[in-house]
């Protein structure tokens, strides 16, 4: 709102789900750091797209699918992201760097960015 010499008011009240959520993900950031030796805390591009592809292989291949999927789709690299966006593929991540030194990592662990 305008008031007299283009002075704003802004609400300075924030709704407690946001602040909630925002609380959460500190307190996921700050566990999935502690866990997470090698590498940044989020699924890289190049991890998720070698993850949905070997999963859509799988699931071309007859694997049992672990979601409840739409009825008309029948796409297995949608299939296979629908999966990792839930949550429940029960792959692991190797990180390597170049000393030699490793670490596996559950893809559950990963934070996953919205595309």
């Amino acid at each position: 709102m305008l008031l007299g010499n283009d002075l704003f008011l802004v609400s300075l009240t924030v709704p407690e789900s946001s602040f909630l959520q925002s609380r959460n993900l500190r307190k996921l950031y700050k566990e999935v750091k502690e866990y997470i030796k090698i590498g940044t805390i989020f699924l890289t591009r190049y991890e998720k797209a070698r993850i949905v592809g070997a999963r859509a292989l799988q699931i071309s291949f007859g694997a049992p699918i672990l979601i409840e999927k739409p009825k008309n789709m029948i796409d297995p690299i949608r299939i296979a992201q629908l999966e990792l966006r839930e949550g429940i593929l029960p792959l692991t991540i190797r990180r390597e760097l170049p000393s030699g030194e490793w670490q596996d990592i559950p893809i559950n662990k990963l934070i996953l960015k919205k595309d």
